[in-house]
């Protein structure tokens, strides 16, 4: 076989770098093998690229200059990569039956001392996340790397890489091989739930700063960005008894219940209000606790849905579509709290001062006995008036308590799931309407055992992020017909 493919690593130790170009070496497609970065120490069988990391722009485009083969392999771990039987030529084989711009793979991680298998998902066209997990090893067609290296600004020191992705994939498919082929370590050990709020801590905004930059300027390339322009809400549509509704879909949260029933009745505000519970059929005793609140104060609306085929998305169909429902329906999940007595009239205010459709608030996250607990306060100030709505389709929520304007809720029905819905409304929303903020905490995000995220294992992670990839891919669809 002739020498096709040009591999590019970063530096590491340099037992785990000469570990890395060891294994690539030992298949006959690899020609040339560069190691990246401004410390990299010189290694038998590979040559140094003096550069900044793979994140950087700069580097992403030397890296096409200085490739001359059919393919190239980008490894993104420093520590040693363990290749399966003949990897890289099923890499190579799969690239060249596809012609895919990108082909990746599952593979296995090292966590702790421990050998686990890392399935990874499809690519769709909405996976515009900059966390979408490739695995660390990334096999490009070289042509098409070249060409869409034009869309990488070399100014760039974090979003090299993804903006990279994204001028790909606006000119080609991605491949994944749903084969093992590879053995990586796994540096980042957290659970789930501690990982989910990277992309809202405060010392990552200049990385967050770049990723919606790329990720608006592949918007616009692929002709789905909106420009800051929105419907105006004159909020005098339907007749309502009261003014705002506070929702809760619950089942089975006898711990918690109470504390959250107590939390929305203790509220003052300016305004009539009120509470739905959709009582999703719950065994363990939430029901009576419920139904004793509903007898004290007459606020309280009790709803046992006829239907016993509803997630939280179809629980809250049900209150919205409810007479007893208020000109604006209030988030509240069943283990969480109001942050004080004045949330209700803080969200009710944000939708009249912003004329919206959509009111997100500010959260902390505590734990059981209500300690704040890292990262503390969740603001989502990344979100601008201006590209929220953009940006929006990169990040993976939008933040709490959420708040709509009931006439367009249920104009845009709730997808019956239990997780991911109020993303999906979140961005249906706002294809046409402002979404107001709130930056001051006004939301307890309890933080315990039960939660839905928590602690995922793959499959489920996969599940979740596969579900709202799709969601992206919907809305993509959705705004590049309304941008024609």
């Amino acid at each position: 076989m002739s020498a096709k493919i040009t591999c590019f690593l970063p530096f590491g130790t340099k037992e785990e770098t000469t570990i890395t170009v060891s294994e690539l070496r030992k298949s006959e497609l690899v020609s040339n093998i560069f190691i990246v970065g401004n410390n990299a120490e010189e290694v038998e069988g590979a040559e140094v690229l003096n550069c900044d990391a793979l994140t950087n722009g700069k580097t992403i485009q030397l890296i096409a200059e200085k490739s001359d083969s059919e393919y190239i392999l980008l490894y993104t771990k420093t520590s040693a990569l363990t290749l399966g039987q003949l990897a890289v030529e099923r890499f190579y084989q799969v690239a060249t039956d596809t012609n895919s711009g990108l082909v990746y793979s599952n593979h296995r991680a090292i966590k702790e001392g421990k050998v686990e298998n890392l399935p990874v998902i499809d690519y769709q066209e909405g996976s515009l996340r900059d966390d979408f997990n490739f695995g660390s090893v990334l096999f490009y067609d070289a042509k098409m790397f070249k060409y869409a290296v034009e869309d990488v600004d070399a100014k760039y020191e974090h979003a090299g890489l993804y903006a990279l992705r994204l001028a790909v994939a606006a000119r080609s498919e991605f491949m994944r091989i749903p084969e093992v082929l590879y053995t990586e370590e796994e540096m980042d050990t957290r659970k789930s739930g501690e990982k989910i709020f990277d992309y809202v801590d405060p010392k990552n905004r200049a990385v967050q700063v770049e990723m919606e930059e790329a990720c608006t300027e592949h918007l616009k390339r692929i002709g789905a960005y909106l420009e800051p322009k929105f419907k105006d809400v004159a909020f005098d549509e339907g007749d309502f008894k009261v003014e705002a509704s506070v929702v809760i879909p619950v089942r089975d949260r006898v711990k918690t219940i109470e504390d959250a029933i107590k939390s929305v009745l203790s509220q003052k505000a300016n305004v009539d209000f009120n509470l739905i519970i959709v009582d999703n059929y719950s065994t363990d005793g939430t029901t009576e606790i419920i139904a004793k609140y509903a007898e004290q104060d007459e606020r309280l609306i009790h709803i046992v849905p006829e239907r016993k085929d509803l997630g939280i998305g179809g629980c809250w169909n049900e209150a919205v579509n409810h007479e007893a429902c208020g000109k604006f329906a209030i988030q509240l999940d069943s283990d969480d709290l109001y942050a004080d007595e004045t949330t209700v009239q803080q969200v009710v205010d944000a939708f009249y001062r912003e004329n919206c459709a959509m009111v997100v608030g500010t959260y902390q996250m505590v734990n059981f006995k209500l300690e704040e607990i890292p990262p503390g306060i969740i603001d989502h100030r990344e979100w601008t008036p201006e590209n929220g709505r953009n940006n929006a389709l990169r990040i993976n929520g939008l933040g709490a308590p959420r708040a709509f304007y009931t006439p367009v809720l249920r104009k845009n029905p709730i997808p019956n799931v239990n997780y991911g819905e109020d993303y999906a409304l979140g961005l249906a929303i706002s294809r046409h309407y402002q979404i107001g903020r709130i930056y001051n905490p006004i939301y307890l995000c309890r933080r315990w055992e039960d939660n839905s995220d928590a602690s995922l294992d793959i499959e489920k992670m996969n599940a979740h992020n596969t579900y709202k990839d799709r969601v992206r891919t919907i809305e993509l669809k959705a705004r590049k017909l309304l941008a024609k």
